[in-house]
């Protein structure tokens, strides 16, 4: 038989908080944002890519200071360093180093770098702004759609196919050719910047309109808003305080994915002449120039490099957010 237990120790006595080590320590949960940057933390790609995203954004703020720094004003023509009997620039790989980091252009003799880093700041505030604007509208309208469903949902539904089947490219380059010099208060280029915005952002919306109303459908059916409406909740109540909160993360996710793409159609229709009007510099306008001179390679790389680098950082940083957002990823 087994001897009888001795209960008359100590700690058979004492209270079971003394016997647990470190059981008096109190236990701290933790929120889905602390989660998802964990996880986002072990995502080095990811990381690489927001690091990126964020210099890129610096550059774009500082972009004045940068180029007294280290190049000229980009709209600068620099005639003496053109070898007039051929249009090119004196040197060897278009006078790339030394006083032009990049080089510069043929015929003119502006400089590579600063033109590239003054494009920066246009092609971000058209796709930032772009995409802030599809995602107010796509998530309103998608909102709406997946929580009261019926012959509203039928009607953004049908709303959303009409703007999903519209040729956007033709229309957008219809409508940028015969974009006047002036209206709405606004002139020139800074008129065309507001109507690129317009025309990328408006019809952009269905695409994460329809992602939003899918995922309220599923959260209209949960057992927390349940409990709101058992309590006399309203539906505004229950849409701001309690499926717009969880619908956050998956329309912060698209939103780093729609930037990077507003990003390329901005320099799509620069490069097709019916962006922004030159010289003012942007990425797409520098690849649609660099097309005449194809001898000089680095015409045409820089600019696509920044394309490249641009539109990878944030479709890498945002792959990185959608995984850390994904519960059923880890």
């Amino acid at each position: 038989m087994t001897a009888p237990l001795d209960v008359s120790g100590s700690a058979a006595e004492a209270h079971p908080e003394a016997v647990l080590v470190g059981a008096g320590k109190a236990i701290q949960g933790r929120s889905l944002t602390r989660i998802a940057w964990m996880r986002l933390r072990r995502d080095k790609l990811a990381m690489a890519g927001g690091i990126t995203v964020i210099l890129l954004i610096l550059v774009a703020i500082f972009s004045t200071p940068i180029i007294a720094a280290f190049g000229h004003p980009p709209l600068e023509f620099h005639q003496d360093q053109i070898d007039q009997s051929t249009l090119l620039p004196k040197g060897a790989f278009g006078a790339m180093g030394g006083e032009f980091l990049l080089g510069i252009e043929p015929v003119n003799g502006r400089d590579v770098f600063s033109r590239i880093v003054a494009g920066a700041g246009i092609s971000l505030l058209i796709g930032f702004l772009a995409t802030i604007l599809s995602v107010v509208i796509g998530t309103t309208l998608g909102v709406i759609a997946g929580y009261f469903g019926g012959w509203v949902d039928q009607l953004i539904g049908r709303i959303m196919d009409v703007f999903l089947a519209f040729p956007l490219l033709v229309f957008a380059i219809a409508l940028a050719g015969v974009i006047p010099d002036k209206g709405f208060g606004l002139e020139g280029n800074s008129l065309r910047i507001a109507m690129l915005i317009f025309i990328i952002g408006f019809f952009s919306w269905p695409y994460i309109g329809r992602i939003v109303r899918g995922q309220t459908l599923s959260l209209r059916e949960r057992e927390f808003v349940d409990a709101a409406r058992s309590l006399g909740a309203r539906n505004g109540y229950i849409l701001f305080r309690e499926i717009l909160p969880n619908l956050m993360a998956p329309i912060l996710v698209y939103a780093t994915l729609l930037i990077p793409t507003n990003i390329l159609f901005e320099a799509g229709l620069s490069f097709l002449g019916v962006g922004i009007n030159p010289p003012t510099p942007t990425w797409g306008g520098m690849l649609s120039e660099a097309v005449r001179f194809y001898t000089l390679p680095h015409f045409v790389i820089f600019p696509g490099l920044a394309i490249f680098i641009t539109v990878l950082a944030f479709n890498l940083f945002g792959d990185g957010l959608r995984d850390a957002f994904d519960p059923r990823a880890h």
